[in-house]
């Protein structure tokens, strides 16, 4: 029987990667958007798969309704969703911390809270969320992202400890600098900097995110639990 995966921020360069990995390995897809309904579509028809709405003003459990529904079950959620909004921390409007808490933390918590219910019904699950390297560094201009990305870190742990007992693993991909329209100002600016910094000494590919993903939504993964796996080329060691 081939699993059922819920991916939120389908439409992102990480989501889309991860949404055609999983596919590559005989998964069912569902791709969650949030604004780029015709992207969604489009990238749904290419998989087999369906475009659901998903953010944080939508009914998530209707959401799993949809999903189950459609597919007769939810085996991974994958949560690709994320903003950054950049600013001085000294400085930083509380409209501008709250939008980014908002999408990166809080809707990652009520997100992982409704995908339980039909994991715990089959006793079977695995839950991934992106992480970044900024949860585990920081960075200059990114306070709220970096509070964010520690934070999703810490209650996947948590999730981890209270449903590992019922078959659902909780694991975070934290990507290091990834070529992606996020991460385009940074690496003009301070490219060969960063660079000086990786030890693989070049920018990671979406690709080599979502294999990492990959493998931790499957069966060889699932003795791992509440870990945080980098995928940034030995940044900061």
């Amino acid at each position: 029987m081939k699993r059922v995966a819920l991916i939120a921020g389908a439409t992102g360069v990480l989501g889309r990667a991860v949404c055609r990995e999983l596919y590559a390995h005989g998964t069912r897809v569902a791709c969650g958007y949030a604004t780029r309904h015709q992207e969604a579509e489009t990238l749904a028809a290419e998989l087999s798969g369906f475009a659901v709405e998903l953010h944080p003003g939508v009914d998530l459990a209707e959401t799993m309704r949809t999903v189950t529904g459609h597919h007769g079950g939810l085996d991974i959620l994958v949560n690709a969703a994320g903003v950054n909004h950049e600013g001085s921390a000294a400085a930083l409007g509380s409209e501008e911390w709250r939008s980014v808490l908002d999408i990166n933390l809080d809707f990652a918590f009520r997100l992982t809270q409704a995908a339980l219910p039909p994991m715990l019904r089959r006793h079977y699950g695995r839950i991934i969320h992106l992480s970044s390297i900024a949860g585990r560094v920081g960075g200059r201009g990114q306070i709220n992202y970096a509070v964010s990305k520690a934070g999703i870190e810490r209650m996947a742990r948590v999730f981890a400890l209270e449903v590992g007992r019922k078959g659902i693993t909780v694991n975070c991909v934290a990507p290091g600098v990834i070529v992606s329209d996020m991460t385009a100002r940074i690496r003009a600016e301070y490219g060969e900097a960063l660079l000086s910094h990786i030890a693989c000494h070049r920018f990671g590919k979406p690709e080599e995110v979502a294999k990492a993903v990959a493998f931790l939504a499957g069966e060889d993964a699932g003795y791992i639990n509440g870990i945080v796996l980098p995928v940034d080329g030995g940044m900061g060691i």
